[in-house]
């Protein structure tokens, strides 16, 4: 879903690039091309990335009739956190390539901000007919409160002063037998740890100061974030499996840890330029969090200070 991410803000930096850019007109008006191309643009993601999912993920695995699978505690629930990012990310995406087709911020940003949900259901349908996972209440909750996340700062602020953002970091596992056990559950590569890998993993909130101070002398690209991640976990509820001949692996002593992060940030959507091309990434890059000294904070009582954390 990160790739559809990528791929929606490309598409909106072309669209704005088509005939008038409306952002410099007082009363932008409605393109009916662009309407038609990101009509286009968004029936191209949906259906290539149902396709993609389905021929290198689901087809791997055994199909089963529509069913309910309850997740709630599973991976500490970063996962959840990871779809309410998605969804938001998504959403800010889509509400831009809305916009650049002339219709007004309120109808881009509920059309544009819901559409996070409606990406991320369509592959829960397809989680519901897999024998191995099936439909979450968790997940569909965590979707719309990521869409929701966005379109309400958009409503009620025009503009989003709190900014949903993700940061991962590579990790080696201490032990022969823990790393074989990454490596089948997370995958090999860099791509595939960074979406799989939980332990690795860190969700912020990101709060733009001077959105909330406005007399302040903050500058206006000034963020603190706090973060949210975990560590320890080798199974979605527990830290037991088989290994590839069978036997059973039990590794109750690794705790498994929820950890919680302050640190600075910067929010890019606050240096201002007028190339198209620049704003377009500056939104890209305020979706990640900006490496920067960091503490961290395990049950509120073991406290860890990183130079630089990512």
């Amino acid at each position: 879903m990160r790739i559809l991410f990528f791929y929606i803000f490309f598409c909106t930096y072309f669209l704005k690039s088509v005939g008038q850019d409306s952002s410099n007109i007082v009363t932008p008006s409605i393109s009916k091309q662009k309407i038609r191309l990101a009509s286009t643009i968004n029936l191209t993601a949906y259906s290539s990335t149902i396709i993609l999912l389905n021929n290198t993920w689901y087809k791997n695995y055994p199909k089963s009739k529509f069913h309910n699978f309850n997740d709630s505690k599973e991976w500490l629930q970063v996962d959840k956190i990871g779809h309410a990012w998605t969804a938001y990310n998504i959403g800010k995406a889509q509400t831009e390539l809305w916009k650049s087709t002339g219709i007004s911020d309120k109808k881009a940003t509920i059309i544009g901000g819901l559409s996070g949900s409606g990406f991320l259901t369509a592959i829960e349908i397809l989680d519901a007919h897999s024998q191995n996972w099936g439909w979450s209440w968790a997940d569909m909750g965590a979707n719309f409160l990521g869409s929701e996340f966005f379109v309400v700062q958009e409503i009620a602020w025009h503009e989003q002063r709190i900014q949903f953002k993700f940061s991962f970091h590579s990790k080696k596992y201490k032990e022969d037998i823990l790393q074989v056990r990454a490596n089948n559950l997370f995958g090999n590569s860099f791509s595939e740890k960074m979406l799989k890998d939980y332990n690795t993993q860190t969700y912020w909130l990101s709060f733009n100061m001077r959105s909330f101070f406005k007399e302040s002398k903050f500058p206006g690209w000034l963020n603190f974030a706090i973060g949210y991640g975990a560590d320890g976990m080798l199974g979605g509820f527990e830290n037991k499996w088989k290994d590839k001949f069978g036997n059973e692996i039990i590794r109750m002593d690794i705790l498994r840890r929820r950890q919680f992060y302050f640190a600075p940030d910067i929010d890019f959507t606050k240096i201002k330029t007028r190339n198209k091309f620049l704003k377009t990434s500056f939104i890209i890059l305020n979706a990640f969090k900006f490496p920067s000294p960091t503490i961290r904070f395990e049950k509120w009582s073991k406290i860890k200070f990183y130079p630089f954390y990512f």
